[in-house]
């Protein structure tokens, strides 16, 4: 039964995504296959008859897959380049050996198995839930003269199969290496934070004779330590700290910088002092952590602010998608930068005025950055890119596009007055709502006629084949990736769904635990992946050809 209208074709994929999400939540042995159940439910609803508009259809797969990916680059952006500057090589290399190892196979299944090569290029499509990878590998069959349905049949009984390796795999890699995915998060934020200089407060006594009536502006060393002075305590008075403050012997300043870099702090002004200036009652001296909400101050720094010279306020602090940042005076602001500021008690108001300070701000969603972005994504993803030796084009498709495009704005942070910030609450709505419609559509689309492939003909052989080429390439990557790098079981999960560009397997992993672990290493490898995975059909098909 076709449905043909918009109202029907949004019952039945609403019907597919609320009884997959449900189907879910049933554990088998511990494990879930979470929103990966919305694929089976929309198999079982296409196998029984029911079916959509094939237009309707398409559009409800391809704006899921945006929506879903346009979302994770928005949420992996801000930390991508940097928490990935030193593991990003030998993420890449286990993604791309990935695809290598299961393009061997495909060969071998075409010249070994005796399956024909439109079909061994469709099973090795769908064993990498790749929809691109089968658009290229037709588009070159075609120019070839191959005529026929047998790739997309291939690609339809692989389809299914390659989502369930890949948490499969994930599964195998968990006993092999009795994996505990709540403790590879804590370990995986253990090491993150690491990474970082933990920002520490506090309190030195002035005794070096070297530093005695020596302006703060003067000493050059505080900056290149990254320290910041907030106040200081002077003949029984607190104030907060000037740049043309003088230091006496017996002051006591409240610094805050690096951890590692306090004792050379202590080697340049004196020892910690036995008194809190924090904990001391001050009418004079207060601080309040404010947010950076303001457009119009999005991209100053804080020395163009000049907050200090023009309201007598110190940012001691600023506190960035969790991590801590030095304030100093090259440092520009961000949309939702925490900022802690010390000053006397009627400035504050007044730098809240220039910073924002409305925290409702942040649960606010502005629709037009995202609608921007997913347009910017679109017109990126449909880009021809020639390489040497192909003779088409390649592209990085629907989903390769908008994830690139969403790092790479979240990253930036504004343009002008666009703020490319998202609630994390919207975010989550948006994610899911996304995967929910394009797992709904692809099973429905593939339950008709599936059974039917699988029983009659090489169906069966074609699905060994295809669980072959999903498992063989993983399993060996996973072990001995792991075994060799030592890499966090969250983050090895991350790149296997992204080394098959597969978002439910992406989604499965970040059920294991709540960690940013996944979603970090799955667009980490994703945008080189995406090229290979396009290239690879083309590259097989021109080389088997011309052999």
């Amino acid at each position: 039964m076709e449905l043909h209208g918009p109202a029907q074709a949004l019952l039945l994929l609403s019907v597919a995504a609320a009884g997959g999400l449900a189907l879910g939540q049933i554990k088998l042995g511990g494990v879930k296959l979470g929103v990966g159940g919305v694929l089976f439910a929309g198999l079982a609803l296409g196998h029984f008859g029911f079916a959509v508009d094939a237009t309707m259809l398409a559009f409800a797969r391809e704006f899921g897959l945006v929506l879903f990916v346009y979302a994770i680059g928005v949420t992996v952006g801000p930390g991508f380049f940097q928490a990935f500057k030193k593991d990003g090589m030998a993420l890449n290399l286990m993604a791309a050996a990935v695809v290598v190892l299961g393009s061997l196979v495909a060969v071998a299944v075409h010249l070994l198995g005796g399956v024909p090569l439109p079909a061994a290029l469709g099973l090795l499509s769908g064993a990498v839930t790749n929809t691109p990878s089968l658009a290229a590998g037709q588009e070159v069959l075609a120019q070839l003269g191959f005529t026929g349905t047998a790739q997309g049949q291939a690609y339809a009984v692989a389809y299914p199969f390659g989502i369930l390796g890949i948490l499969l795999s994930m599964l195998v890699l968990r006993l092999v290496f009795k994996q505990n995915p709540a403790k590879a998060a804590a370990a995986f934020d253990a090491d993150r934070a690491a990474k970082f200089d933990a920002l520490q407060t506090v309190n030195v006594e002035i005794r070096n004779p070297a530093v005695f009536g020596a302006r703060l502006r003067d000493l050059d060393e505080l900056k290149e330590m990254g320290v910041v002075l907030s106040r200081v305590l002077h003949d029984g008075s607190q104030h907060v700290v000037n740049a043309d403050d003088t230091l006496a012997e017996g002051d006591v300043v409240l610094a805050v910088g690096p951890a590692n870099k306090l004792p050379r702090l202590n080697r340049l002004l004196g020892p910690l002092a036995s008194v809190d200036l924090k904990a001391m009652d001050s009418r004079d001296v207060q601080w309040e952590r404010q947010v950076v909400t303001r457009s119009e101050v999005l991209g100053k720094s804080l020395g163009e602010l000049n907050l200090r010279g023009s309201h007598g306020v110190v940012v001691s602090r600023v506190n960035r998608a969790g991590y801590e940042l030095v304030p100093d005076a090259s440092l520009k602001l961000q949309f939702g930068d925490m900022l802690t500021v010390v000053g006397a008690p009627e400035s504050m108001p007044l730098v809240a005025g220039i910073i924002g300070n409305r925290s409702k701000a942040l649960q606010e969603t502005q629709m037009t950055p995202i609608f921007i972005g997913i347009a910017l994504g679109m017109v990126l993803g449909s880009l021809p890119i020639m390489l040497p030796g192909l003779p088409s084009a390649v592209k990085l498709g629907l989903a390769g596009g908008p994830l690139v495009v969403a790092i790479l704005l979240s990253r930036l942070g504004h343009v002008g007055k666009v703020v490319w910030f998202m609630p994390p609450a919207a975010n989550h709505v948006m994610r899911d709502l996304g995967i929910a419609l394009f797992l709904a559509a692809v099973g429905i689309k593939s339950g008709l006629g599936f059974v039917d492939t699988l029983v009659h003909g090489p169906g069966l052989s074609w699905m060994a084949w295809g669980m072959l080429i999903t498992l063989l390439p993983l399993v060996t990557v996973a072990v001995v990736g792991t075994w060799v790098t030592r890499v966090n079981y969250l983050t090895m999960c991350g790149l296997l769904s992204g080394s098959m560009t597969d978002p439910p397997a992406l989604a499965f992993a970040q059920g294991l635990a709540p960690s940013e672990a996944p979603i970090l290493s799955y667009a980490a490898v994703y945008p080189l992946v995406m090229v290979l995975r396009v290239i690879a059909p083309q590259i097989i098909a021109l080389v088997l050809w011309a052999g």
